[in-house]
């Protein structure tokens, strides 16, 4: 299994690694234990977090309010939650919750 991501039941936990100030909004593939991610939102006033949790959202097919950053706030290096995600972006590469 990649080290990326794994199912705590139907909640999806992703590690991520962030580029803010992107020229697009993309989900790159993965990089070392992490899933890259490139957004256009720059890393002020927690501007980058909301942008991503909204990217991720719409993404995975959920509400932004089952999307939660559970660590690294201020980071680059970031783990998310996404709860019962209901579609999963190819380029993500992560397995079905069994």
């Amino acid at each position: 299994m990649p080290d990326h991501y794994q199912w705590q039941g139907k909640t999806l936990l992703l590690h991520c690694q962030l580029q803010p100030r992107a020229a697009n909004d993309e989900i790159v593939g993965i990089q070392g234990d992490r899933l890259k991610i490139r957004i256009t939102a720059p890393p002020v006033d927690g501007k980058a977090n909301q942008h991503l949790v909204a990217l991720m959202a719409k993404w995975f097919g959920v509400a932004k309010s089952r999307v939660s950053i559970v660590r690294g706030e201020s980071g680059r290096q970031k783990t998310l939650t996404i709860d019962a995600p209901q579609k999963i972006p190819r380029e993500a590469a992560v397995g079905d919750a069994n």
